[in-house]
């Protein structure tokens, strides 16, 4: 019977030892160690919004600060959209970014649609300053509003020019909206109410897809923004708002006032972008980015250096799209920014998962001792894998801010259940009668679950640890909607810019990467299994 013991009780000894101590180093160095994900007083924190043109605009922001200030710039760029970077503002997690004040108005206000610019700014100005000291810098200079779009000849046919034209004809239509536009007061329901449109269908699809859809016939309407550079590439009519729905949205710098106090050059600094962007320029600007796909950077060193905001530097060159390079020849010529990537991500799904063992196990080894409320507290542990990833990233932003701290908390969280589960029913259902032997022989508990239940629960174990592993390399990808890196920053850029290469030089390293972690995990399930189980089987 001694083949179904440990094979070197030392080893798991300090295995467990190590696990349950490192639960303790790690929470402390999160609480104490956590202003090393926090910038220091010299830095200011860039954000924006996940779409091309608040991108752009942040970049540019990032520049300026940087050429004419000794400030630091970090940029958390590519935030899951309004709310989730107003938080980030308000919570400290970000300084500034690009804002429109129809949106401050009517989606984050809450306020009915206005439609004087000067009155809307004014009311944005005044009731952040008062509700969360926030201030609204002076306008860029244009004015990005929403709009209804239909293809030219399929607006001709059905002799639609307006909004309120599109709502006698909406039964038979389908949609395609930004995910965001189908849940704003300033969106789909705003114009329901008002229009009383009603789709035949509604689907929710990222910016560039629904170009693509619309242009392919898939879909009828979409939602587009006056200043899309994709607008001269599409043959589109741009519907009328005739009931004057939709408020002015004047881009412009929304930035902590704690932030302005202690740099007040900031607000002078961006203050040299005060109408320096007509709707025109914005137009050209995008589309470098969306159809030519220049990058984002030069796009905006560009314009600042066209305004004679930045000196000229020689060093900056164009990138753009290849559609002739193959995909391998693509990943090469990325090879340092994956790497770099790769780096991020693993470290994120690294550390969520060695804190979910350092956790789980333990509770796992308390809950089989007393099991009466065993299930209802996994149970409860488990519901945690019903929130949505994004919403889970987005709940974490009030208590961490933005960046690399609440991704890994939210990873965490969801790497618990899979190793609870399998350590505590491997624990459980551990060969009873092994057990009772080893009690007629006087084994003290201790001994017994050193010696046995570990040994036996260990291949279960390590089974709710690799699935743990695989779930948590998947989920961080949606860490780059708060800014915290990783293989999800290239899968994110294109979907926005419907570039497949793109969205596979991300994806496929993530894919690699959950396979190698998998396969180093099954080794290590080789190596504790015990030798007599293996004959077992």
């Amino acid at each position: 019977m001694s083949h179904w013991f440990s094979d070197n009780p030392h080893i798991r000894t300090t295995t467990i030892e190590w696990l349950q101590n490192g639960l303790f180093s790690v929470l402390v160095f999160l609480i104490l160690g956590g202003s090393v994900f926090a910038s220091s007083g010299n830095t200011i924190i860039v954000g924006s919004k996940n779409f091309l043109e608040n991108r752009l605009l942040a970049e540019m922001f990032a520049q300026l600060i940087e050429a004419h200030t000794t400030l630091t710039v970090e940029r958390r760029l590519g935030l899951a959209g309004t709310h989730i970077c107003f938080q980030a503002l308000t919570t400290g997690g970000i300084d500034l970014y690009p804002e429109y004040t129809g949106t401050g108005l009517v989606t984050i206000l809450g306020d009915p649609p206005m439609h004087d610019p000067t009155a809307v700014l004014n009311r944005v100005r005044s009731e952040f300053r008062k509700r969360w000291n926030l201030w609204w810098l002076a306008p860029l200079g244009f004015d990005n509003s929403y709009a209804l779009a239909l293809r030219r000849d399929r607006a001709h046919t059905l002799n639609i020019r307006t909004i309120t034209d599109l709502a006698h004809v909406a039964p038979t239509l389908k949609a395609a909206f930004g995910y965001e536009f189908i849940q704003r007061a300033d969106g789909l329901p705003g114009l329901k109410e008002l229009y009383g449109l009603q789709f035949h269908k509604v689907v929710g699809m990222q910016q560039s897809l629904k170009y693509q859809a619309t242009d392919n016939g898939d879909v009828d309407v979409l939602d587009v923004y006056t200043t899309d550079g994709r607008l001269a590439v599409y043959d589109f009519v741009i519907l009328e708002d005739d009931r004057h729905f939709f408020p002015p949205y004047d881009a412009t710098a929304l930035v902590r006032g704690s932030t302005l106090e202690q740099h007040p050059e900031l607000g002078k600094v961006l203050s040299l972008l005060t109408n320096a962007l007509s709707p025109a320029r914005m137009r050209e600007l995008n589309l470098r980015i969306q159809e030519r796909g220049e990058a984002i950077p030069h796009v905006a060193y560009d314009a600042l250096r066209a305004l004679h905001l930045v000196e000229d530097d020689d060093q900056v060159t164009t990138t753009t799209k290849n559609e002739s390079t193959s995909f391998l020849s693509y990943m090469w010529e990325r090879r340092s920014t994956l790497i770099a990537q790769t780096g991020e991500h693993l470290g994120l799904a690294g550390v969520g998962l060695l804190l979910g063992i350092a956790l789980a196990i333990p509770l796992a080894l308390f809950l089989e001792r007393w099991r009466k409320g065993a299930e209802t507290i996994i149970r409860v542990i488990g519901m945690s894998q019903t929130i949505p990833s994004i919403a889970l990233l987005a709940f974490m932003i009030p208590l961490f801010g933005v960046g690399v701290l609440p991704a890994i908390m939210a990873l965490w969280i969801y790497s618990l259940y899979p190793i609870l589960r399998n350590t505590y029913s491997g624990l459980r259902d551990a060969a009873p009668s092994v057990v009772e032997t080893g009690r007629a022989l006087g084994m003290t508990e201790w001994q017994i679950l050193r010696s046995v239940r570990l040994p036996l629960a260990a291949p279960t174990i390590m089974a709710g640890i690799r699935t743990s592993a695989i779930w948590t390399v998947g989920t961080a990808t949606l860490a780059a909607f708060i800014g915290a890196g990783g293989l999800g920053v290239p899968i994110v850029a294109g979907l926005q810019l419907a570039d497949m290469q793109l969205i596979l030089s991300g994806a496929l390293p993530a894919t690699i990467l959950a396979l190698c972690v998998d396969g180093l995990l099954g080794g290590i399930e080789r190596l504790v299994r015990p030798r007599g189980l293996e004959v077992s089987q």
